[in-house]
C-alpha cells in the first residue's frame, strides 16, 4: 500500500521504519510533529514491514492532520526484512538528506535540528537511543509529548552509556578506524547521494541483525566518514518485549555468516535497484580463452562492463587451470576452479589465500554454463 499526496523535496526526509506496533508509532508522530525550528523543511515517510493492525488508518489520520508532507509504504510481511522495509521508504523521497528512524524511538524537540545543524558533506551522522524503563514507556501518551522534557526521561545511567558511547566513536573517528563507529540504523542521517552510490540497504539480509553493519562499512568503503552525534542529540527507546528472532549475541544471528563473507561490494548486488551480473565492472583473465571454463566466462560476460588490464574492477576473476594471479585492485577476487584442477597447481594455496570467494565447479554437469551463472549472480 502506497499514499503519496503531492510531492515536494524537502530539506530532509525522515524515514520511519514499523511493524505491528501501532501505539509506539504514535508516540514517535507525536514526537516529530512537536520538533521545533524546522517548519517547512521536512518531509515524513512511514515504512512498514506487513503490519497487519491499524497501522495504516494510524498514519493516514495522523496525514491529515499534520502541517508536513507524510507518505505511507507498506509490504507484504516475509520475515524480518528491515533493509528492504528501509529502501522502500527512501524510494519514496527526492529529498536530500535522509534521517533514518525506528520506529518505537521518540525524538527530543531539537532533533531533527540537531541533525540539519551538523551535517556537512562526505558525512554520514551517527545517534543512537537511550532506553526507557518499562513503567515510564507505559505513561508516555501523545497528547503530553509536546509538553514532556523527553530527553530528562533517560535514566542516569543511559546518559552515561551514551557519553561513553560518543568518547569511544570521537576516538575511532579520530583514529580513522576502518570499521567503527559502528552505525545504527535506527537514528543515523546520511546525504542521498551518498546512500545511492552503495546502493542503499542490502535486501539479502533478512532476519534480525548486521544490515546496519554492513551499510556503515560499504559507506565508509565509498569515502563516506562516520561521526557521532550523540554529544548534540539521541533517540528514546519506548518499552517493548524483545523481538523473538534478536539473538542475546550478535555472533549468534543468522545473517551473520553472510555479513562476514570477504569480497563485499561497495555497491552491493540486491538493493536499491538489483544489479545483475551485467551490471557490475569485471576484471577477467588474460588467459579466459584458452579453457572451457574461461571461454564459458566470456560468454556470459559478453556484454558487461570489463575493465582494462590492471585497471580497478569491482570483481576480478582467476581461473584454475589458468596462468592469471590476482594482481589489480578489485572488491571482490573470486576464484573459480573447474573439475579436477581442484587439487592441481604449485600456485593454488597462494590463490586460495588472495581469493575472497572460491566457487568449485562440478565436472560433467548437464549445463555448466547455468552453474556458472549462478555463481556469478551471487558472488560480491
Amino acid at each position: 500500500m502506497n499514499t503519496e499526496p503531492t510531492h515536494s523535496a524537502r530539506d530532509v526526509a525522515l524515514i520511519v521504519n514499523t511493524f505491528q506496533k501501532p501505539r509506539h508509532l504514535a508516540l514517535v508522530l507525536a514526537s516529530i510533529a512537536a520538533q521545533t525550528g524546522v517548519d517547512g523543511r521536512f518531509e515524513v515517510i512511514i515504512s512498514d514491514d506487513g503490519s497487519t493492525d491499524g497501522t495504516a488508518a494510524l498514519v493516514h489520520d495522523f496525514a491529515a492532520q499534520a502541517s508536513f508532507p507524510v507518505r505511507f509504504t507498506s509490504q507484504p510481511h516475509d520475515g524480518f526484512r528491515l533493509a528492504r522495509t528501509r529502501n522502500a521508504g527512501a524510494r519514496l523521497t527526492e529529498s536530500d538528506y535522509l534521517l533514518f528512524l525506528d520506529g518505537d524511538c521518540i525524538l527530543p524537540r531539537d532533533h531533527v535540528a540537531a541533525y540539519l545543524e551538523r551535517r556537512r558533506p562526505g558525512r554520514a551522522l551517527l545517534g543512537y537511543c537511550a532506553r526507557l524503563p518499562e513503567d515510564t514507556s507505559a505513561r508516555l501518551n501523545t497528547t503530553t509529548i509536546a509538553s514532556t522534557d523527553l530527553a530528562a526521561l533517560a535514566p542516569a545511567s543511559e546518559r552515561q552509556l551514551l557519553a561513553k558511547r560518543f568518547r569511544k566513536a570521537w576516538w575511532h573517528a579520530a583514529l580513522r578506524h576502518p570499521s567503527k563507529p559502528r552505525l545504527a540504523g535506527g537514528n543515523c542521517g546520511m546525504w542521498r547521494r551518498d546512500f545511492e552510490a552503495v546502493n542503499g540497504c542490502d535486501e539479502r539480509f533478512v532476519g534480525w541483525g548486521q544490515e546496519d553493519d554492513d551499510l556503515g562499512l560499504r559507506l565508509r568503503a565509498a569515502g563516506v566518514r562516520l561521526e557521532s552525534i550523540l554529544d548534540r542529540t539521541w533517540s528514546l527507546h519506548v518499552w517493548h518485549p524483545v523481538d523473538t528472532s534478536a539473538t542475546p549475541r550478535w555472533r549468534d544471528g543468522v545473517n551473520v555468516p553472510y555479513f562476514l563473507r570477504r569480497g563485499r561490494l561497495k555497491r552491493c548486488r540486491h538493493g536499491l535497484l538489483d544489479r545483475s551480473a551485467h551490471d557490475l565492472t569485471w576484471g577477467l583473465p588474460a588467459d579466459a580463452t584458452e579453457t572451457p571454463l574461461g571461454r564459458d566466462v566470456l560468454t556470459l560476460l559478453a556484454d558487461a562492463p570489463q575493465a582494462a588490464a590492471g585497471e580497478p574492477c569491482e570483481v576480478e576473476i582467476v581461473l584454475q587451470p589458468g596462468r592469471d594471479r590476482f594482481e589489480r585492485k578489485a572488491e571482490c577476487r573470486l576464484l573459480l576452479i573447474e573439475g579436477d584442477n581442484k587439487i592441481e597447481g604449485n600456485a593454488k594455496p597462494s590463490l586460495r589465500r588472495r581469493a575472497d570467494q572460491i566457487h568449485e565447479l562440478e565436472a560433467g554437469t548437464a549445463d555448466p554454463l547455468a552453474q556458472l551463472a549462478r555463481i556469478l549472480a551471487s558472488c560480491g
